[in-house]
């Protein structure tokens, strides 16, 4: 190989691994409303956000009255997010990780579809009160 050949195949192999290695601004959830047909306990928010959490993977702790520590274990990744709750409304947020890249508010870019997941099956069982 001749030596243009050569800078441009290292060029090519480094824009790979910088593309593979991409993140994203942190994705949270704010104040997202509960909507339910009837009026709902705090409770019920709290139970339908751990069974939407549960059967995604996600171990859901409720640490707290109006709080749960949601922790998901993918392979040698460990993403951590705080649900605060009420009978009103629910904010899922970042808190932390291991081997996701985290830094200055940036994230491997697979931790926002787990948030983006989670927001979405707590919405769908949220939906079942």
């Amino acid at each position: 190989m001749n030596k243009t050949s050569l800078i441009i195949l290292a060029l090519i192999i480094t824009t790979l691994l910088f593309a593979g290695c991409r993140s994203n601004p942190v994705r949270n959830v704010s104040d997202a409303p509960v909507s339910a047909s009837n009026s709902i306990a705090a409770d019920q928010v709290r139970d339908a956000i751990i069974r939407a959490g549960s059967s995604l993977g996600w171990s859901m702790k409720a640490d707290s009255p109006g709080h749960i520590l949601a922790t998901l274990y993918i392979r040698d990744h460990i993403a951590i997010a705080d649900i605060h709750y009420d009978a009103n409304k629910y904010s899922i947020t970042y808190n932390d990780s291991t081997n996701l890249n985290y830094k200055d508010g940036n994230i491997h870019k697979n931790y926002n579809g787990w948030i983006q997941n989670l927001d979405n099956g707590i919405k769908r069982q949220l939906s079942m009160l």
